[in-house]
């Protein structure tokens, strides 16, 4: 099938045209071994090292315990038992918890749907560019996106924006096919794909949908009528798959499913829409609490964030070393492709201006997105910006034919790349001596040479572009930089996972032993005031431990008037303390648990068990009723 590209360059160039679109869209001699090569290099960079995995306790936690029943399963429950959910929609550990179950809980098992679901995105990066540009484009976007930090980053870890990027790569390559015949039905395909990607990010799976709809409203060969129509109905099925498993929670009664994380209401619309979206943008002056929301993370979240909130923050070094090492190509592979575009004046169904469309509204959209919602840190936000700035930057490449406007740019490129390495002094910065030695001869070469030997200055250039990412990229490959299961943040700012929550310390056995023995038909072996303490008997013994206050420690639960009807009831009959929660300090915390670790105190029994005290509870431990 031919595909959609262009026959005219993006930028004029002295000399024969490029081939016919027709040529071109054949399926090169060279295209399958190269795509399977970058495949290739993907996937090592993505598994290398996996059975060094380590848990992530929180989100281990909540597999182990998803692995349980169909209920904790599909609410995402953190405890086995079922008592409270995550902070977020538990989609993007369902391909997790599957893996656990057929693979057996371990560290790797759940990282390996993480590593295949990256390969599938470079693969399916690779397929769409090529239709709207080429395979030489087409290949290079997909080496790009591999050789990006934030993409090996995902790929070795236990986050959302795996599954999150693939998803909305099928939703943008379903588009990309509605568009061209105006297909009602791969549209509504899209809006399935983005639905999904709701169940990982939650709102901002919708952020696509600017970029997917002015695509299919332009560019669809149909009359207005029929492509407004064909969006309400792919819009309709979107927001049904989207708000899916908030309905079922919601209809759900409260007793019969577990308590949603985040809510100070138990309610869905908190968790996503205040939670989860809101909070993010405090900034901007927006307040969460009315929505019922936890907003008690408020200083924490600015301060964590640490880059203000504009769009110069996508140029801090802490987010453009993951993700920003292409924005001068991306920035050229842009303005080119408006330039040309205005040169042209192509009807709306022109394939090329559909393509533009879709990546330059994708990477504008997240691109602001990013730059004023709070990203708390956390650099793997940042993979599905790397997906637009890999498409466009191939497009740079592979169409604007002005010998010096490339050259230009490659050489700023190299320059930024080298900028961006040199901030961190002593993480390979040797790579900048290599891409200067290599991009110097090239860049002369390019600007004075032949038809051919400008085909081997580019080819030089481009690697001199890509040597400090790929040398980021490949240390995610030793210990010493990057363990598999944590965080995706590869380079000098990477988190080390390396806990040790899955195996229990001579102490915490002794506690589990005491409450294993005590347990009297509890439905609960103990309460713990903070997730943190109950992660490791979790993850080790699959323990029924009741996490007080949620992942923020600010949730309002259990109600006093729950926790106490535990207790009478016999379901509960210990809570665990460390030392740390006896000082004047923790006594004196204003949060919901704390009120419920200082009535334990003035009612239950001290036991001493290793260097634990536990307080048992009860009509009959109790001390003074």
């Amino acid at each position: 099938m031919p595909s959609p590209v262009s026959a005219e360059p993006l930028v004029h160039v002295e000399g024969a045209p490029p081939p016919p679109t027709g040529t071109r869209s054949r399926t090169r001699r060279y295209e399958r071994p190269i795509l399977a090569g970058i495949a290739t290099v993907a996937a090592l960079l993505f598994f290398w090292g996996i059975w060094h995995s380590a848990y992530h306790a929180f989100y281990a936690s909540a597999v182990r315990s998803m692995t349980d029943n169909p209920m904790a399963f599909f609410y995402g429950s953190f405890d086995p038992g079922d008592s409270i959910t995550l902070d977020k929609l538990p989609g993007f550990l369902w391909p997790q918890a599957l893996s656990a179950l057929v693979l057996g809980f371990h560290p790797w098992s759940l990282v390996v749907p993480q590593a295949l679901e990256g390969v599938a995105s470079v693969v399916l990066l690779h397929v769409v560019v090529r239709r709207w540009a080429g395979v030489p484009a087409g290949l290079l976007a997909a080496a790009f996106l591999t050789l990006t930090p934030v993409t090996v980053g995902l790929g070795r870890s236990v986050t959302e924006d795996a599954p999150f990027v693939l998803l909305l790569l099928l939703a943008a390559e379903a588009t990309q096919r509605a568009t061209a015949h105006a297909r009602s039905r791969t549209l509504v395909l899209a809006g399935v794909w983005v639905g999904v990607a709701f169940q990982c990010k939650m709102l901002e799976a919708w952020a696509v949908l600017p970029a997917l709809t002015v695509t299919y409203l332009v560019s669809a060969p149909t009359t207005l009528r029929r492509r407004l129509r064909d969006l309400a109905a792919a819009g309709a099925v979107m927001l049904t798959v989207s708000l899916s498993w908030m309905l079922a929670a919601g209809l759900t009664p409260a007793a019969a499913r577990p308590y949603l994380d985040g809510t100070t209401d138990n309610s869905p619309v908190a968790l996503v829409v205040g939670y989860n979206f809101l909070t993010r943008f405090q900034a901007l002056g927006v307040d969460a609490a009315g929505t019922g929301s936890i907003v008690a993370d408020r200083a924490h979240s600015r301060a964590s964030a640490g880059m203000g909130d504009s769009v110069w923050k996508m140029f801090s070094p802490g987010l453009a070393s993951q993700t920003g090492w292409l924005y001068p190509l991306a920035a050229l592979g842009l303005a080119a492709g408006v330039y040309g575009l205005w040169r042209r004046r192509p009807p709306r169904t022109d394939p090329f201006l559909a393509g533009l469309l879709l990546w330059g509204g994708w990477l504008v959209t997240f691109f602001l997105v990013f730059s004023f919602g709070s990203v708390t840190g956390h650099t793997y936000y940042m993979g599905v910006v790397a997906v637009g700035l890999s498409a466009l930057a191939a497009v740079a490449v592979t169409r604007v034919r002005r010998r010096g406007v490339l050259c230009a740019v490659l050489a700023v490129n190299v320059g930024w790349c080298a900028a961006l390495t040199l901030y961190y002094p002593g993480f390979f910065t040797w790579s900048v001596v290599v891409a200067v030695v290599l991009a110097l001869p090239a860049l002369a070469l390019f600007a004075v040479g032949g038809s051919r030997p400008r085909r081997t200055a580019l080819a030089v250039a481009l690697v001199a572009v890509l040597v400090v990412p790929a040398v980021w990229s490949a240390s995610a490959m030793s210990l010493r930089y990057n363990q598999p299961g944590g965080f995706g943040r590869i380079g000098p700012g990477s988190i080390a996972t390396r806990n040790g929550a899955s195996a229990l310390n001579p102490a915490q056995r002794r506690v589990l032993a005491y409450l294993t023995a005590h347990r009297d038909g509890a439905r609960y072996l103990a309460a713990v005031p903070r997730w943190q303490m109950a992660a490791p008997y979790i993850l080790s013994d699959n323990a029924a431990i009741l996490p007080i206050g949620g992942f923020t420690a600010h949730v309002p639960y259990p109600a006093p008037s729950a926790f106490h009807r535990l207790v009478d009831t016999g379901r509960l009959r210990y809570v665990l303390l460390s030392a740390a929660d006896l000082t004047p300090r923790a006594r004196g915390a204003k949060t919901p648990g704390r009120a419920l670790v200082r009535w334990a105190l003035g009612h239950c029994t001290p036991v001493h068990v290793s260097h634990y005290v536990l307080y048992r509870c009860g009509p009959a431990a109790r001390k003074g009723g």
